[in-house]
């Protein structure tokens, strides 16, 4: 999929990735390795695209959109680093993560070198405006990461409170890139909210279809290990949906899986999760989500970036990774 969307910003792309590289570097070789490790892992990099496309789709001809889609993914990396450690999580896209592989006090701290080349990065693009959006949106994404630590084993945790974590904890960072790459190319103010609201609906719908991988893929496919929400006792969207229209014995189950975290009922879960209606529900979502993002993008002139902002956000719903 990331390959046939990079295609509309192919050259920005791979000034993207060299940047990445660059930006990395330190005099510290334990910096080095572990950022060198994250890179060869791969990944989809659908948040720095997304800043790519909107910059271009408004006509910006500078090259600091190279820096703003940096400042994205490294954003993102420290974010996962110190989710990795959080979690105790062992693999993440088909490898060990970096805390299994250099422990948690390695892991924390080069996350946060990475958040601060970041903020370094965001100094030489010199917008104000672009600065506040980073900056408050570090600061949802830390009280994303809290509120879902404060809903870990909590069996009455709504919808509402789900989808208000993962509006922090993923989405915010979807509607930055967005947003500052419209205030990078001087749009205006509506349409900088547009690009916004653009961003986040695209990525509650990717956290949502990643909640109907964890029970519909394998491990192979998905890179970690299917069931990892639900052996931490994270109650997420489809295991919420199960606990409010499930039967007894079901909510029971549920209720004492997310209470106790752990593995032992996996099979019994995945089936009751595949079996309930839960992921076609928490599709549907996702869907609706989509739905709105294409709406706002109205404000973007015809042109191929926007193709590619189209196709990112209908490529959204129909992953299967």
């Amino acid at each position: 999929m990331a390959n046939k969307l990079q295609r509309y910003v192919q050259d920005d792309f791979d000034a993207l990735n060299k940047n990445v590289i660059e930006q990395l570097h330190s005099e510290v070789p334990l910096i080095e390795n572990i950022g060198q490790y994250l890179i060869e892992a791969g990944g989809k990099r659908i948040r720095p695209l997304l800043a790519l496309l909107c910059a271009r789709a408004f006509g910006y001809q500078g090259s600091e959109h190279v820096n703003l889609a940096t400042v994205i993914e490294f954003l993102h990396t420290a974010t996962l680093l110190h989710d990795d450690v959080v979690d105790m999580s062992e693999m993440r896209r088909g490898r060990p993560t970096a805390n299994t592989r250099w422990g948690n006090p390695s892991s924390v701290l080069v996350g946060d070198f990475i958040y601060s080349r970041a903020f370094q990065l965001l100094v030489r693009i010199a917008d104000m405006r672009i600065m506040e959006v980073m900056a408050t949106t570090t600061n949802k994404i830390s009280e994303g990461e809290v509120l879902q630590l404060v809903n870990q084993h909590n069996i009455a945790a709504t919808e509402a409170d789900y989808m208000n974590v993962i509006h922090n904890k993923t989405a915010i960072l979807f509607a930055a890139a967005c947003q500052s790459a419209a205030i990078l190319a001087a749009t205006d103010t509506e349409t900088q909210e547009k690009l916004h609201i653009f961003g986040l609906e695209v990525g509650m719908a990717f956290q949502l279809i990643d909640d109907v991988l964890d029970y519909s893929g394998d491990s192979e496919e998905l890179g970690k290990n299917v069931g990892d929400d639900l052996a931490e006792g994270k109650p997420t969207l489809p295991l919420i949906f199960i606990m409010q229209n499930g039967n007894t014995n079901e909510k029971k189950l549920i209720s004492s899986v997310i209470k106790q975290g752990g593995l032992e009922h996996l099979d019994d879960i995945i089936n009751i999760v595949r079996e309930s209606g839960a992921l076609d529900y928490t599709r549907e979502k996702a869907e609706q989500r989509i739905e709105i993002a294409m709406d706002c993008l109205k404000v973007v002139p015809e042109s191929a970036y926007r193709e590619g902002l189209e196709a990112v956000a209908a490529a959204a719903t129909k992953r299967s990774k």
